[in-house]
């Protein structure tokens, strides 16, 4: 930990920033997960996914960038290598087959949702257990994006 005059304790700080590099590494999984159906997706709904993918992907680029910076603010180091985001992320691998769009939607939707889920997490974990309203602030702005993300995701599975 780098020092700063930021007056939250260095525990707590030490705490939030592990915190924070887990939820960084999803994140960059989730992002690579995206262009990896960005770039693969086939079938009638093409051109649709495909853009879609591709808005997600670039939504994630701004939520790694949230958590990275938050990250630095509090005195640590944003860990954020393809190596790292290996060990680290406790998403299941994206399988390298998968080419049909609605597949694509249902594996993918369930990655959003489990970063959701874990954001959702940190939103709490940050404000009660590390009294740090503001990266609470920012799990729940990533949260309400994510949502949003998976909602116009699952959209495409209705009727499937």
């Amino acid at each position: 930990m780098y020092p700063t005059k930021n007056d939250l304790p260095a525990k707590k700080r030490e705490g939030l920033v592990e915190m924070l590099n887990l939820h960084l590494a999803s994140s960059l999984d989730v992002m690579l997960q995206s262009k990896q159906a960005h770039w693969n997706v086939k079938g009638p709904n093409f051109a649709a996914l495909h853009e879609l993918f591709d808005k997600i992907k670039e939504a994630f680029v701004e939520y790694s960038d949230l958590l990275a910076e938050r990250v630095v603010q509090l005195g640590g180091i944003a860990e954020g290598t393809a190596v790292v985001v290996a060990k680290r992320t406790p998403l299941k691998q994206y399988p390298l087959s998968l080419t049909d769009g609605l597949q694509h939607v249902d594996y993918f939707s369930d990655s959003l949702a489990a970063f959701g889920k874990a954001v959702r997490e940190a939103i709490r974990t940050s404000g009660d257990e590390f009294g740090d309203q503001d990266t609470a602030d920012i799990c729940t702005e990533i949260s309400r994006g994510v949502d949003k993300w998976l909602w116009m995701l699952e959209a495409h599975l209705v009727g499937k």
